[in-house]
């Protein structure tokens, strides 16, 4: 039994990548916006999406009544090169006490099953909720690299890139990504 479980670790893994890179330029079914949760644009990944997607990405934003922190939902993805965009709210970070990591590995799972549910093979996230607000790097990526991980195992037909910013970004998810397992 153990063996069959390495064997779906294995594959689960070998569908899992990181890069550093601008997710507005990636070519896949969906990427991923860490949004607010109104939803309309913001800074950092949020803002950059928006830019890039064109003012009939907010139009359509508009019509979804918000999200909340952890939960996500779909738009077309416009002028990106994405068909569609993943929108979470991820949790600001208060010191740990308010239940941020279980909110942050929701906004992982709620992507990843929204994307399931709607056919898409190629899904590109960013590093949610480390930059404006807050979650230290080092604990939220172990919390995204297993869940997704976790995730590719009962979906061998998806593929999943973490891309990162920075290189110190991109050194954070390379390490739990050696540690998982």
């Amino acid at each position: 039994m153990e063996n069959n479980e390495n064997q779906r670790q294995k594959a689960a893994a070998s569908r899992f990548s990181i890069v550093q890179g601008d997710i507005t330029t990636f070519a896949v079914d969906a990427i991923v916006n860490a949004a607010n949760t109104s939803l309309l644009g913001g800074g950092g990944v949020d803002g950059a999406i928006h830019r890039a997607a064109g003012p009939e990405l907010l139009e359509e934003c508009r019509t979804l009544g918000g999200c909340a922190t952890g939960q996500a939902k779909l738009t077309g993805g416009y002028r990106l090169p994405a068909r569609f965009v993943l929108h979470t709210p991820g949790p600001v970070w208060n010191g740990g006490g308010d239940g941020e990591e279980s909110l942050l590995k929701s906004c992982y799972e709620s992507c990843l099953k929204l994307a399931a549910d709607h056919g898409c093979k190629t899904v590109a996230f960013p590093s949610i909720s480390t930059g404006i607000y807050g979650f230290p790097l080092e604990k939220a990526a172990p919390i995204a690299v297993g869940t997704i991980l976790r995730f590719l195992e009962d979906h061998q037909d998806m593929e999943v890139q973490m891309v990162c910013f920075d290189g110190r970004t991109r050194n954070a998810y390379e390490e739990a990504f050696k540690d998982w397992g």
